[in-house]
């Protein structure tokens, strides 16, 4: 049963932009850029999604350098991309919704074979899904990064996005510093959870200074990832208060889960072991049809699965607005999130099987996702990513029958 008193696409404020409704499409990574630049593929993805009627679209992967990419065809943010990015938040906006730049480092989950470079980690760490050896990040390099981001930041605005997303989740490089299992230093950014808070306090530090009051400046924060020793929700608590009290965000979205190992705790469902062991070498692909749902993890979908957790931020946020990620697929969704105190609701798997279903829930309360959480989109990040069961985005716009309705228009 829905609430009428729940006013859900009515525009909200974050921070100093105004959206037209709740409803953020959620960074999905999207292997649209070539050479790090912006294409007319990922202008068309994320139109769809303004004009199917969500208030922002996130962009994803916006890498802040070149080593820190975590797949092939991610944008990278620096000069050389503005043009492109211009023409995106320019028909973004004109299909009435604000667009946000995911910015990241990859951290340990950045491919050497893509990079180039040995990829970093708060202290020495072997990738357990890659095998990849990953170094020590240095002291000077932290600080690189902490202005590679505000860098990145300046990139957005110039282009005229309208927020940016700071990506401390899964395990990339920032999240990897709040994990004790992986950050094993001595210095002033290991050993407490206030320690290994700097660096993501620093980020946002550097990007508020940068941006100013111009743009919105959401981070999305892990509140466990499903690994033990690694994070969980005591200590996220810990960092969400301590970003909290900075006041450098406006909203903090919360999610589970890690890239590095049982990436299946952070979308949840079917676990698609055959196709992603179609999409390794073929040296590779035996291994991963013996091991891959060990490795991959197994757990149930079920609605607003990131919930139980997420409800523990509630009370501990004093500046900062809160976002749901998880599970969402109807109104009655987004209605529960209003009432458990989220300001915010992020939907990502079932937007990219129907762009225009916000559009679609507000104009019937009744309407239900088609997404069945097959989770076979997980794979298509190797590629271009999209619902393999939508066939204008797997195969092609299709051309229309020669007898067709727009040929006898056209004729």
């Amino acid at each position: 049963m829905t609430d009428s008193s729940l006013d859900l696409f009515a525009p909200v404020q974050l921070g100093p932009i105004r959206l037209r409704n709740r409803v953020i499409k959620a960074a999905t990574s999207e292997g649209r850029s070539p050479d790090g630049l912006v294409t007319d593929e990922p202008i068309d993805f994320h139109r769809r999604f303004a004009a199917g009627g969500v208030g922002m679209t996130t962009v994803a992967y916006c890498c802040v350098s070149r080593e820190a990419a975590s797949a092939p065809g991610q944008i990278v943010m620096d000069t050389r991309a503005l043009p492109g990015l211009r023409r995106l938040a320019d028909a973004v906006h004109e299909a009435g919704a604000a667009i946000s730049a995911q910015l990241g480092h990859a951290g340990v989950v950045a491919p050497k074979k893509l990079t180039g470079v040995t990829p970093v980690a708060p202290s020495r760490f072997v990738n357990p899904t890659s095998l990849a050896f990953c170094r020590e990040i240095r002291r000077d390099e932290i600080r690189a990064v902490v202005d590679q981001f505000g860098a990145a930041a300046q990139v957005a605005v110039d282009a005229g996005f309208d927020a940016v997303e700071l990506h401390f989740g899964h395990l990339y490089l920032p999240s990897s510093f709040l994990s004790p299992l992986i950050n094993r230093r001595r210095d002033e950014y290991g050993g407490s959870i206030d320690n290994r808070s700097r660096f993501v306090r620093e980020i946002a530090r550097r990007v508020r200074e940068v941006v100013g009051d111009r743009i919105a400046v959401i981070a999305k924060l892990n509140m466990d990832d499903g690994l033990p020793g690694s994070i969980w929700i005591d200590e996220a608590l810990r960092t969400a208060q301590l970003l909290d009290t900075d006041a450098t965000l406006d909203a903090i979205e919360l999610t589970q889960g890690s890239s590095v190992f049982k990436p299946m705790y952070l979308f949840r469902g079917d676990v698609p072991v055959r196709e992603f062991a179609q999409s390794m070498p073929p040296a590779m692909r035996p291994g991963v049809r013996l091991f891959g749902r060990a490795m991959m993890g197994s757990y149930p979908y079920e609605d607003l699965y990131m919930l139980p957790a997420a409800r523990q931020f509630v009370p501990v946020m004093r500046n900062t607005k809160l976002v749901l990620l998880g599970g969402i697929t109807n109104r009655e969704h987004l209605e529960t999130a209003m009432r458990e105190g989220f300001h915010l609701m992020a939907m990502g798997r079932a937007l990219l099987r129907e762009p225009d279903l916000v559009n679609r829930m507000a104009a019937d309360a009744g309407v239900r996702s088609r997404c069945n959480h097959n989770n076979k989109c997980m794979v298509t990040v190797f590629g271009r990513t999209h619902c393999v069961l939508d066939p204008d985005q797997r195969y092609g716009a299709a051309e229309p029958l020669p007898n067709s309705a727009e040929s006898a228009a056209q004729a």
